[in-house]
């Protein structure tokens, strides 16, 4: 029994033993081949292929792997991706061979010469800096497709929506290439139509008086604005809305400014959807303070409005600037200025709080200009009430900002700050994008008294990027001939002041009232300063030769006695209050003009004259107006010297509708002579609405009108026999109705009037046509 157990764990540790040895030669094989293939997938060798200009160490220096590192797909994959990004190569691709690595390139070729063809409207060297590649550059189509796209932003620029650039490539030897854009200008895509929706206080024809794009029209080839321009649509919401803003509509927005470009791509249609909402008024005012130490009362006078007046947001900007440098030079550097604004939409009322407070403590580090190619640096800086080194404030350039806008040389301005050299520094980044400021303007009409008129002009606003302001001008007519040059600086000696000179020529043609011509010949020097609020006073200077000639052989003996010249040395001021809500075209507000003049400073006459103009603005109803005026003027000789012919006043049309050019006033009864009068005074009650059933968009509006107006006392009558002469202070008045259309030439106007009483010598008219005048 115990021989049989013997054998039988003999027989099984036999088997077992078989059955060991292929198991352990098969694990030993396994295990070989492991190592083996372990050893096979780590990289030997890189080796790169096919590349002529590029080092194979640049080559290596983009891979994520390197010799040593086992191969890795995903690696792989992003060193593809890393030398794609170069822009070196067209193609790249990566395969293994055992332990060695090859990169194969295929390089892009060199840039020998771009060229441009068929870009008529613009020239080379424009685009040449607008395209990105260069000569000796690396191709890509990436960029040739950037450059392409660059290059129909410069035509869209200009207006040229149709414009279309093909990039043809021509291969050289040595793996280069001759780059031609091959350019189709097309024709300029102007503005066919401007369109408004949702406006209800103000008309069409004055909102678009506010922006700055126009459409086309008989003259729009004088000047660029009727050219579609993205950036120029922008700046005109923002108009939009400020005019808004400034006329008491708080809550108006501008919901959109869409372009549609018509079919055959030469024309937009403009429509700009405005909510206007309720207009508000100035509700009661406050000033407080966490300041310690500092009293509101004494920043109080500078806030620039009253209770009860039309709300106006650059009054409150205006406000907040004012309280901001008063309370900085009370010795609060960092203070900061936040309106409150408590709106009562029962009463239709904004109050408003200036809360001063501790501002950030920061530092403008300095101030960096962009984009103004043309415009100088000093410019811009003097829009800022802030400098280098001063206490960064963001309501101050907020303001700086709005004048930089205001200017209109620029068809956007973006301010923004950028981290300094330290944690309490900050740089300013003023990036503007300019736009023409020169115009070249001319109309042409007639008028029942002149016959054919016309005009040229020729302005520029911004001469040399100085931001001075210049124009040449003639206008005449059948009896009317004149030149003006004009120069201003607005910021003379670097201060918030105006100045600059006249130069002027006219003749005019008296014949038919007065029975001579006159010419008057001088110039003048001015300096304008603002008052604050809205007050400003004009200084001027003038020197005038003034001389009356062919005078007819049957003229008044007054004439006959005034023939020949004199020299007028003069000075004077205009002190101006405006509050109108629009200067062309306005619907409420007032206006105040009073100017005087003394003649004697050197010359050869010697007079004082004064001249009042008021104008009162009132909205009946929605685009329904009441317009108010009252004018007069005095004229006096002083130093034993009487009033001159050509000194006197001269009054028709302009200042009461239903009578001739100087048909009103003394009068030598013997010849009809207009010999003119000392004393002037007129009022004007006019009510201007919209033409029923006529489309807005034609700008034809109607006014009725009653005007009353006296012109009285010569001057020096010299030899005449005063019984010949009348002279009285008649209470002339007319009543009428007026048809003003807004045409592509400028406003024209036509009256029809009727005199309810005039002087037995008066000269009538009933109909009068001819350029509209704005007042």
């Amino acid at each position: 029994m115990g021989i049989r157990k013997d054998v039988a764990r003999l027989l099984l540790g036999l088997l077992m033993l078989a059955w060991a040895a292929p198991v352990s030669v098969l694990l030993s094989a396994a295990t070989g081949g492991l190592e083996a293939k372990a050893q096979s997938s780590v990289i030997r060798i890189i080796r790169v292929e096919g590349n002529r200009r590029v080092e194979p160490e640049t080559v290596r220096s983009y891979l994520q792997f390197g010799v040593g590192d086992r191969y890795d797909p995903l690696k792989v994959d992003d060193s593809l991706k890393a030398l794609f990004a170069t822009g070196l190569f067209s193609d790249v691709r990566i395969r293994r061979q055992n332990t060695t690595v090859i990169v194969v390139v295929v390089e892009n070729p060199i840039i020998n010469r771009i060229a441009f063809e068929g870009n008529d409207e613009i020239d080379d060297d424009t685009l040449k800096g607008e395209v990105q590649l260069k000569p000796r550059a690396v191709f890509t189509r990436a960029k040739v497709q950037s450059d392409v796209q660059r290059i129909l932003d410069v035509y869209r620029q200009q207006g040229r929506f149709a414009a279309g650039v093909e990039a043809k490539i021509i291969k050289l030897p040595h793996n280069r290439v001759d780059l031609v854009f091959e350019i189709q200008d097309g024709p300029k895509t102007t503005v066919r139509s401007i369109n408004f929706v949702g406006n209800i206080a103000f008309s069409d024809s004055q909102l678009r008086e506010i922006i700055t794009t126009t459409k086309t029209g008989l003259l729009s080839f004088l000047k660029p604005t009727n050219v579609y321009d993205p950036d120029r649509l922008n700046l005109d919401r923002e108009l939009l809305r400020q005019f808004y803003l400034k006329n008491g509509y708080a809550d108006a927005r501008i919901v959109s400014a869409v372009a549609d470009l018509d079919r055959d791509g030469r024309g937009f249609f403009i429509t700009f959807t405005i909510e206007e909402g309720e207009q508000y008024r100035f509700g009661a005012f406050d000033i407080e303070t966490t300041l310690p130490s500092l009293d509101p009362e004494q920043a109080r006078d500078k806030v620039a409005f009253r209770a009860g007046k039309v709300f106006n947001a650059e009054k409150v900007d205006q406000s907040v600037e004012a309280i901001t440098i008063e309370v900085a030079a009370l010795g609060y550097a960092f203070a900061r200025v936040r309106p409150r604004a408590d709106r009562d939409p029962i009463a239709r009322t904004i109050s408003l709080t200036f809360v001063i407070e501790q501002g950030p403590r920061v530092y403008i580090e300095r101030i960096e200009i962009i984009g103004n190619t043309r415009t100088l640096d000093e410019v811009i800086r003097r829009e800022f009430r802030l400098a280098e080194g001063d206490a960064y404030n963001r309501l101050l350039v907020d303001a700086a900002r709005r004048r930089l806008r205001a200017l209109g040389f620029f068809k956007s301005v973006k301010i923004s700050n950028e981290p300094g050299s330290a944690a309490d520094r900050v740089i300013l980044v003023v990036n503007v994008v300019e736009q023409p400021t020169g115009e070249l303007s001319f109309g042409a009409g007639y008028s029942s008294n002149e016959g054919v008129i016309g005009d040229i002009s020729l302005a520029e606003r911004n001469l040399l990027g100085k931001g001075q302001f210049v124009r040449l001008r003639f206008s005449g007519s059948l009896e009317r001939f004149q030149v003006d040059f004009s120069f201003t600086e607005p910021r003379f000696m670097g201060r918030n002041m105006s100045a600059g000179f006249d130069l002027f020529h006219r003749e005019t043609d008296l014949t038919d009232e007065s029975s001579f011509k006159s010419r008057r010949t001088g110039g003048g020097l001015r300096l304008g300063v603002p008052l604050g609020g809205d007050w400003r006073i004009t200084n001027r200077y003038t020197f005038v030769r003034e001389e009356i000639f062919d005078v007819q052989d049957d003229a008044s003996q007054v004439v006959q006695d005034a023939e020949g010249s004199t020299n007028v040395s003069s000075i004077g001021y205009t002190l101006v209050y405006d509050t109108r809500n629009h200067k062309r075209n306005p619907t409420q507000g007032i206006y105040f003009a009073l100017t005087q003049d003394l003649a004697g400073i050197g010359g050869d006459v010697k007079y004082v004259r004064t001249v009042g103009d008021a104008r009162g603005y009132y909205p009946i109803r929605k685009r329904i107006t009441l317009v108010g005026r009252v004018q007069g003027g005095y004229i006096e000789g002083y130093g034993g010297e009487d009033v001159r012919l050509q000194d006197l006043f001269f009054k028709g049309p302009e200042t009461i509708r239903g009578f001739e050019r100087a048909g009103i006033g003394p009068r030598d009864t013997s010849t009809g002579d207009s010999l003119g009068g000392r004393v002037f005074a007129a009022a004007t009650t006019e009510v201007r609405f919209p033409l029923p059933l006529l489309p807005e968009n034609l700008g034809m509006t109607g006014a009725v009108f009653a005007d009353v107006a006296t012109l009285f006392e010569t001057g020096d009558l010299g030899s005449i026999d005063q019984s010949l002469v009348v002279d009285d202070d008649t209470i002339r008045a007319s009543v009428g109705f007026s048809l003003i259309w807004q045409s592509p030439v400028g406003p024209l106007r036509a009256d029809f009037a009727h005199v309810l009483n005039s002087s037995a010598f008066d000269e009538e008219e009933v109909f009068r046509f001819g350029a509209a005048t704005q007042f």
